[in-house]
């Protein structure tokens, strides 16, 4: 396989054993990215002195010894999380040369961890759509097919895992941000549940917001996730103690899974409920039970709720930066103003949080009989890169992702799951009961192994 293609775990084997240096990985894919990125658009800057200062840190540290968890890998961070003298532009004009004052908690994580970060990738405007593009940053492309998007936000960190221009990569999910990329790029993702990562105000105190992991391989992604996870002096939400997962497969022999193709009222393309049922006959060779259920959901319903939270946290935040000027507000891409709009048209937060428990109670009612959740992530074979985005009904009752932010306490590990018949992957959910994120990787860690197909060199665009 490509140097530019590893998974993290096997940078570090080769590290450990000097058959490869940290510095020759971080020239392959800063190679890589040159070659890349001119057709994909994933990267808003790179931090080559930085990153090469900090490699050969690494190499040294190999030679004596000192290695830390993830010593010497590529990374490449979601521009939304801040750091401290850099711009922090959020895809928008609004924003433009903003220099962010502090640092994300993850970032400083990372860093102690011995990873190498060398960039920071594109999301659309405030993070607020599914796709990938902005004035500010233009259209990011989705390496599988370029004609497609590779999801939002964090598209720019699903597209370069999938062109192989880093490592590993962060990204963030109020409604999908994490999981949407991860299924169209082909490339695993984690969205932790509430309070398991530490973030910054205002959103660490938003129960469906999650800062995460995303990666080439399960392992990759616990790997990552168990650098983020835990406790942090400077966000209330934030748990204790520390819980680490493993990305290890072993057979899942006594494991009850749940299936549910529809959720109960989205209508999946014949592509993705192909693939998802043969993800759910993987799991059966892997050992597990699985048994097909339904819940009582629909898109409709979870907008409704969805909406009643969005218009008291990230509606008006993101209104706020515009501060009401209609001549500033002109300038928001016209997939933000229409998410301003349909957030302002909400109902109220008390009448939200009510609907957010009930809506919850069928899934823990199946939780309490199963291990976990198997379901599509997306409905659709993907859209067009430049999409617009504005007709936030049509979207939503796409993305099968949106109700686990309902339900947020919820641990949710997103992984590949086929190829549907235009190049784009599809892919799937395993959802756990609330705060077991270690059944999540479990399950997927041996339906990867079952399934063999982003462990292959043929899964992964030439470009």
């Amino acid at each position: 396989m490509d140097l530019h293609y590893l998974t993290a775990s096997e940078a570090i084997r080769r590290f450990t054993t000097r058959e490869l240096s940290p510095v020759e990985l971080l020239d392959a894919v800063v190679s890589r990215t040159a070659h890349t990125e001119p057709r994909v658009g994933a990267v808003t800057e790179e931090m080559l002195e930085i990153a090469r200062a900090a490699a050969r840190d690494s190499e040294a540290r190999y030679r004596d010894g000192t290695a830390r968890p993830l010593e010497g890998v590529p990374i490449m961070l979601k521009e939304e999380q801040p750091i401290a003298g850099m711009t922090a532009e959020d895809g928008s004009l609004l924003e433009q040369g903003a220099i962010a004052t502090v640092t994300h908690p993850i970032v400083d994580r990372i860093r102690d961890s011995g990873a190498v970060i060398h960039g920071r990738t594109t999301t659309p405007e405030f993070c607020c759509a599914p796709v990938t593009h902005s004035t500010l940053w233009g259209v990011t492309r989705n390496p599988h097919n370029l004609d497609m998007t590779p999801g939002g936000s964090s598209g720019g960190a699903g597209a370069v895992l999938a062109a192989g221009s880093t490592i590993l990569a962060t990204g963030s999910d109020i409604g999908g941000s994490i999981r949407i990329p991860s299924s169209y790029c082909g490339v695993v993702g984690f969205k932790p549940p509430f309070g398991r990562v530490p973030g910054l105000a205002p959103f660490n105190s938003d129960t469906y917001c999650a800062d995460g992991p995303m990666g080439r391989s399960v392992a990759d992604v616990a790997a990552l996730q168990n650098v983020i996870v835990g406790p942090w002096a400077g966000d209330p939400a934030s748990l204790r103690p520390a819980l680490r997962v493993s990305g290890a497969a072993a057979p899942l022999t006594g494991t009850r899974i749940a299936l549910s193709v529809t959720l109960g009222g989205y209508a999946p393309d014949p592509a993705v409920v192909a693939n998802t049922r043969a993800a759910a006959d993987a799991l059966r060779a892997a050992g597990a039970t699985v048994d097909e259920v339904d819940l009582p959901w629909t898109p409709d319903e979870v907008l409704s709720i969805a909406w009643a939270h969005f218009g008291q946290v990230m509606g008006p935040f993101i209104e706020s930066v515009g501060s009401g000027d209609p001549a500033l507000t002109d300038k928001l891409m016209p997939y933000t103003q229409a998410f301003i709009a349909s957030a302002a048209g909400a109902g109220g937060y008390v009448e939200g949080l009510e609907a957010e428990a009930a809506f919850y109670q069928p899934l823990g009612e199946l939780l309490e009989r199963y291990d976990a959740l198997l379901c599509p992530t997306i409905a659709n074979t993907g859209m067009p890169a430049d999409a617009a985005c504005t007709d936030s009904a049509a979207v939503f009752s796409e993305l099968m992702t949106l109700p686990f932010n309902v339900v947020g306490r919820v641990p949710v590990l997103a992984v590949p799951s086929g190829r549907a018949p235009n190049g784009v992957p599809t892919g799937v959910q395993i959802v756990g009961r609330t705060y077991d994120d270690a059944t999540v990787f479990r399950v997927g860690a041996a339906l990867e192994a079952e399934l063999a197909l982003w462990t292959s060199p043929e899964w992964w665009p030439a470009l």
